[in-house]
């Protein structure tokens, strides 16, 4: 039998990422798809549903909730499948375009570290969304608390690890930035609708929900809202954004391509 060994990183390998890294953030600052479609509109976003005050009145038809309160999940949502599907996919489309990755293969360095340093880049980014959401919703219109910081955490970060591979295998597929930004379109708003931005899942036929259940976007904004106002969200909706987790990931794996 043979045993499992798990490779460390060498000191040097350490600092190279690093500065893999620090270069990846700085491009991010200079070309800020991800802090503007993913932070800054969120965040604009849900000033605007809070300054709007029938949004502040509970609904029968939301279950007795607020349109303020359903729509904190979706926002968060939608900072990060902006994040994952275009603030990721375009820089890497266009690395390839400018034959950036073609270079890095003929260097020590391997290429899979530019990739790992942007989605931790754009990671970071959604999770600063998420967290800035959920600050303004509370501090500025007194949204409750979540109940279960956990459960919330548990749901961000599965989204996040079910919608990179998303945006790398847009990546693998578009042939330049704009193609990246077209099929990232095109998969956004469809999958919103199903998150219920533009009607609320509450008051969506059952067909309609029923399908919202099982998309990525529909089961984080379930779990979320559960995590927000009830507590640890259930099993259902979480391990259906594992499946997509796991699935999507390999996907990626299977078919990102550098050249």
């Amino acid at each position: 039998m043979t045993a499992l060994t798990l490779h460390v990183p060498s000191p040097r390998q350490r600092i190279i990422f690093g500065n893999v890294l620090r270069n990846e953030a700085r491009l991010t600052w200079r070309q800020p798809v991800g802090l503007v479609g993913g932070l800054a509109l969120p965040v604009a976003l849900i000033m605007i549903f809070g300054n709007i005050s029938t949004f502040h009145h509970k609904s029968s038809a939301l279950g007795g909730l607020t349109p303020f309160e359903v729509y904190v999940p979706v926002v968060i949502m939608l900072g990060i499948a902006l994040i994952a599907m275009m603030a990721l996919s375009m820089p890497l489309v266009s690395y390839r375009e400018q034959g950036i990755l073609r270079r890095l293969s003929t260097t020590p360095m391997p290429s899979s570290w530019l990739l790992a340093a942007q989605v931790v880049v754009q990671a970071s980014i959604a999770v600063a969304s998420t967290l800035a959401v959920l600050i303004v919703s509370m501090v500025a219109f007194g949204a409750p608390s979540p109940r279960s910081p956990g459960g919330v955490a548990v749901a961000v970060l599965l989204s996040i690890a079910g919608l990179c591979p998303l945006g790398l295998l847009v990546a693998s597929f578009a042939k330049t930035a704009n193609g990246a930004s077209v099929i990232g379109r095109l998969m956004f708003f469809p999958m919103m609708f199903f998150a219920g931005l533009w009607l609320p899942r509450a008051e969506m036929p059952t067909i309609l929900r029923d399908i919202s259940n099982y998309t990525p976007l529909g089961a984080a904004v379930q779990a979320i809202q559960d995590a927000i106002l009830q507590g640890f969200p259930p099993a259902t909706p979480l391990l259906v954004l594992a499946g997509y987790a796991v699935v999507l990931g390999y996907l990626a794996h299977r078919f990102f391509r550098w050249e």
